[in-house]
């Protein structure tokens, strides 16, 4: 029984081990495939609530690209504001 033990203690482990790396390379397919940083969601979050201090906007208002142009990155970030009549005079109260 100890021998059969071993063994079975030993395949556990290595499934376990199996699993964890499978799980390593969904996660960077993943990445890879979004092809976006993971912080441009919360960059467009709080590029939200800037704003909304100042003009009332939507969240789809805000649009945060990441563009290749070469060797070079380049972060576009599109903002959609409202008609001029709908433009806080004051920074609106957060």
């Amino acid at each position: 029984m100890g021998l059969f033990d071993f063994l079975r203690g030993n395949k556990t482990k290595n499934t376990a081990s199996v699993a964890k790396e499978r799980l390593r390379i969904i996660v960077a397919q993943e990445r890879t495939s979004r092809g976006t940083p993971d912080y441009i969601p919360m960059l467009r979050r709080e590029l939200l609530e800037v704003i909304r201090k100042y003009v009332k906007v939507d969240f789809d208002a805000v649009k945060v690209d990441l563009i290749k142009e070469g060797d070079h990155d380049v972060l576009d970030i599109s903002v959609a504001l409202p008609e001029k009549g709908e433009i806080a005079a004051e920074p609106v109260a957060g």
